[in-house]
């Protein structure tokens, strides 16, 4: 029964993240006829385009303090919740030619994906404890197989000139319906912190995880995985936000195939993160990380420099391949790098964020007085420094797999792992 509702646990979670992957792709395939209607230049998109940079600062700054306090359930509904309500109300501001209204709408997604993303994560994190098993790599593939199907979708809406309000009315509703499946299997109570006494292994606790925080931001090695985060995680912003216009603007292709070669990108994506797991297991995350960062170097390079449009569309799938991974892997480390996971976990997801804040309306700018092409550079500069800073995600040292091989008997199953793991503490008066 235990092991059936981890599995029922980690496939409501993977839906989860299929779901925002529909919601953004339906956006981001729809920004061209957007932009036509609203009559907005490159910057001035830009700027309507840091509401969803401004929201999602505030969901994940929120985040962490509300995961702690009431459980990822919660969060994720809110999160879920806010993306639809978002979604809604960018289609009614396109169709009433309302930047203002559309630029409030991606502040409400924003929201939700930014906090409903860390507590995705962190319960993605509890369920790879209990599993024994690499669970965030498929998590974040999930999401960019929901911009495939959203891209997808997008794409022959576009291309049937759909109004943009009616394409994103139904995928808000079919958003709900998927919410309303998928919570039933998240439990309650997942990662919030105790209010009174602190636990006497691992010192948290209302009063000990308070004193942790100074400690969290202090940690250099976690601060060049939040860097890595930040280079991958403007890699893929910058395709979610500019890609369509990019390809559109910068080579020539009309709204639908500026479309279809955002779609490929999700593919890549979507490729690297369900293959991810089989080269972390075999070549770690150091490794896999430089190799991404390779990938992505080498697409935007293409991209930026090459005058054929078929090879800038070709090239995008290595951007798509190198950015696959960066976020994922990077989130497990700071997951693995020290106590007070939920701390790790939302300091480097913020450093995240950071990208999506920045990044809209800075390349929006750029991209107004020197091209969207050119702009990319900024792009290509953090990616190509991630190469070099990769080492720093090898979080498991030699300490912690032998203690790990101690405390973990051949034949047993994540949960009496744990049970046994209390015993030993028991008996080592570790423990009450």
């Amino acid at each position: 029964m235990e092991d059936r509702a981890v599995r029922r646990r980690r496939q409501a979670l993977f839906l989860l993240f299929f779901l925002p992957g529909i919601a953004m792709s339906s956006w981001a395939t729809r920004t061209p006829d957007v932009r036509d209607q609203l009559s907005l230049s490159t910057g001035q998109m830009g700027l309507v385009l840091f509401g969803l940079s401004v929201g999602s600062m505030i969901g994940i700054l929120c985040s962490g303090r509300f995961v702690s306090r009431f459980g990822t359930r919660p969060v994720i509904t809110l999160g879920t919740l806010l993306i639809i309500a978002g979604t809604v109300v960018i289609g009614g501001g396109s169709a009433l030619s309302s930047a203002p209204l559309v630029t409030a709408g991606l502040c409400l997604f924003g929201a939700g994906m930014g906090g409903g993303e860390v507590a995705i994560n962190v319960d993605g994190a509890d369920v790879e404890r209990l599993t024994g098993t690499a669970v965030l790599p498929t998590l974040h593939g999930c999401f960019s197989l929901g911009t495939v199907v959203g891209g997808s979708a997008g794409m022959a809406a576009t291309a049937a000139a759909l109004p943009v309000h009616w394409h994103l009315a139904v995928v808000a509703l079919l958003a709900t319906g998927m919410l309303v499946h998928a919570l039933r299997a998240v439990p309650a109570g997942i990662s919030t912190a105790p209010t009174t006494t602190p636990d006497p292994v691992t010192g948290s606790g209302a009063g000990a995880a308070h004193r942790s925080k100074p400690q969290v931001w202090k940690d250099r090695k976690l601060l060049l995985i939040g860097a890595i985060v930040l280079a991958m995680a403007l890699a893929e912003g910058a395709a979610n936000d500019w890609l369509p216009l990019l390809m559109v603007d910068g080579h020539g292709l009309d709204a639908a195939m500026g479309s279809l070669v955002f779609v490929g990108f999700a593919a890549a994506m979507t490729v690297g993160r369900f293959s991810g797991s089989f080269f972390l297991s075999r070549f770690g995350r150091a490794a896999v990380l430089r190799a991404s960062a390779v990938s992505g170097a080498v697409g935007l390079l293409l991209v930026i420099f090459s005058d054929n449009a078929a090879i800038a569309a070709t090239a995008v799938l290595f951007w798509g391949l190198g950015a696959s991974l960066g976020f994922p892997v990077a989130l497990s480390a700071a997951g693995d790098s020290g106590p007070d996971q939920t701390a790790r976990v939302s300091l480097v997801a913020i450093i995240g964020y950071v990208a999506f804040l920045v990044g809209p309306p800075a390349l929006g700018f750029l991209g107004d007085h020197y091209g969207l092409r050119s702009a990319m550079l900024v792009v290509l500069v953090f990616v190509a420094s991630a190469i070099f800073i990769a080492p720093a995600a090898d979080t498991r040292d030699r300490t912690t797999t032998v203690d790990v091989a101690q405390r973990t008997r051949p034949g047993t199953r994540p949960a009496e792992q744990h049970r046994q793991r209390q015993g030993d503490r028991q008996r080592q008066g570790d423990c009450p």
